[in-house]
């Protein structure tokens, strides 16, 4: 009887669709959400377990159709070992314990109800911050808007782009990423420092130890300069030493004392 009832609260996790077979909507799609998912798993340490994923989706109430965010970042949580079983291959947040911090959803089309359903149904999921970049600017006047969730449960614009609670902040930042240059959504860290990708983060270090090599070459070349001034000295020194002896000599040799 008690586990028949368990059963109606809580369903089976094994009858939920958790996957719908649909490809991402576009080439700069998939490269921005990738972009956002590599630099934190690659180069973001804040000190505390962490999931960063793309089009994963976010089961949040029993009976509710998922939310699937282009991105969405989850603090203090582990991803699963075994990520073929059925609980592990959405986000649950039964299952997990808890909402993701953020959710970012890129904008391609007017069709996506960014700022409609999608805006209601993060903030009933409780998710805590709400990203929208529209590069277009198809549904919004601004390319990136932040939301911040708010104790009434309504999100709430953020006049900055911390995201505090979170530790991260965000940047649309133009460069080159995946041989595409273009204007970016990136992260920052609570410093307001980009975070790299692995690629960036191979060059940089690679910068650093390039510098480091200069300078210690740079040092060299400068000990090498004090040891030839010392030495040139040092033989100054000597013979103008050699030379007072020589004259002190011809002074005794004439009967004069040097003194």
């Amino acid at each position: 009887m008690a586990e028949t009832l368990l059963k109606k609260i809580l369903p089976d996790i094994e009858d939920i669709v958790t996957e719908d077979g649909e490809p991402v909507d576009n080439m700069f799609s998939e490269k921005q959400q990738r972009l956002l998912t590599e630099s934190l798993n690659v180069s973001w340490n804040p000190g505390r377990p962490f999931i960063a994923v793309a089009n994963v989706g976010v089961f949040y109430d029993i009976g509710e159709p998922p939310v699937v965010p282009d991105v969405f970042v989850s603090l203090d949580v582990r991803m699963p070992d075994d990520l073929w079983q059925k609980k592990n291959r959405s986000y649950f947040v039964r299952e997990f314990g808890k909402p993701p911090e953020i959710a970012v959803e890129i904008v391609s089309n007017r069709e996506g109800e960014e700022t409609g359903r999608k805006f209601r149904k993060y903030a009933q999921a409780g998710v805590r911050y709400y990203v929208i970049f529209d590069p277009l600017r198809l549904v919004q006047n601004e390319e990136l808007r932040v939301y911040e969730l708010s104790g009434m449960g309504k999100y709430i614009p953020k006049i900055d782009r911390g995201l505090i609670q979170a530790e991260l902040g965000l940047r649309v930042w133009e460069g080159g990423f995946d041989g595409k240059h273009d204007r970016w959504l990136r992260w920052t860290d609570k410093k307001g420092n980009l975070i790299l990708t692995g690629r960036e983060a191979t060059e940089a270090e690679r910068r650093r130890a390039d510098a480091e090599r200069r300078l210690a070459k740079s040092e060299r070349k400068r000990a090498d300069a004090e040891r030839r001034r010392a030495d040139a000295a040092d033989e100054k020194a000597l013979q103008a030493q050699e030379k007072a002896e020589r004259l002190a000599q011809k002074l005794r040799e004439l009967g004069i004392s040097p003194d």
